[in-house]
């Protein structure tokens, strides 16, 4: 998940205290730690009303820079621009739901896994709509996703739709303009429990189209990346994560 989002009202979402920017030698991790997100994929990362980061990416977040004992400081970031502006040196690690591929291996390195993802169709109740049987149909799906690129390559006839912000696709799939939405199964999960997605339902089965989703940071960064797994690690083990689940879902999502 980009360029800094001047229309999320706020570009930065700076932390609670100001300190340099420095690398403490002795634990290679920076110090504020600046996450890289969206702000356009709830529940996993959203803007609130007063221009804040919020959801289970950022909550995440915010609970590994507590055991990395570091100020967190999060930079709102569109999607398509995520990992240029990581390399750029905007942020220290991307922490937006991004899913581990050996695409993406190429330019930088992954964390171990904070959750698990599939990817599903979701189209109108009753409508018939066969993921088997794309020939004709129109397809939404966020541009530079696993899923846009699982589209690419296996659907067929089918008229595939990118959208910047999975949001934008909602507004089409509601709006009756697209056969279908093909996202990660949890996001749409939630979307289905809103007015604007009653009329819709889960098609056909899930797609394991990656190794989970990761925190993303710079390849030479290898040192950040083990202190972030041992974090992830120690709020998997004293049930940190377990209640920070527990704000979105009602099953882990481990």
């Amino acid at each position: 998940m980009k360029r800094i989002i001047v229309g999320l009202m706020a570009v930065l979402i700076a932390p609670l205290t100001f300190s340099a920017y420095v690398v403490n030698a002795d634990s290679g991790v920076p110090n504020p730690l600046r996450i890289g997100s969206e702000g356009y994929y709830p529940p996993f990362n959203f803007v609130d009303q007063s221009g804040k980061l919020k959801g289970f990416d950022i909550d995440i977040a915010l609970a590994l820079c507590e055991r990395l004992k570091v100020e967190c400081k999060l930079v709102a970031q569109d999607w398509d621009g995520i990992i240029p502006a990581l390399l750029a040196g905007k942020y220290d690690a991307i922490v937006a739901s991004m899913s581990i591929t050996d695409e993406r291996r190429k330019v930088v390195s992954f964390t171990d896994k904070y959750y698990s993802n599939k990817v599903r169709f979701v189209a109108a109740k009753g409508g018939g709509f066969d993921p088997a049987k794309l020939a004709g149909k129109t397809v939404g799906t966020q541009r530079a996703t696993i899923a846009a690129s699982w589209l690419a390559k296996n659907a067929g006839g089918a008229k595939v739709k990118l959208y910047d912000k999975q949001t934008d696709a909602y507004l089409d799939l509601a709006a009756r303009r697209l056969d279908a939405i093909f996202a990660d199964g949890l996001v749409l999960h939630e979307w289905l429990k809103t007015k604007a997605g009653a009329g819709f339902e889960v098609v056909g089965d899930a797609y394991e189209l990656d190794e989970g989703i990761g925190i993303a940071v710079r390849k030479e960064d290898n040192t950040l990346r083990q202190r972030l797994n041992a974090a992830l690690a120690a709020i998997l083990a004293d049930g940190t994560y377990a209640k920070i689940n527990a704000r979105y879902f009602p099953f882990s999502i481990y």
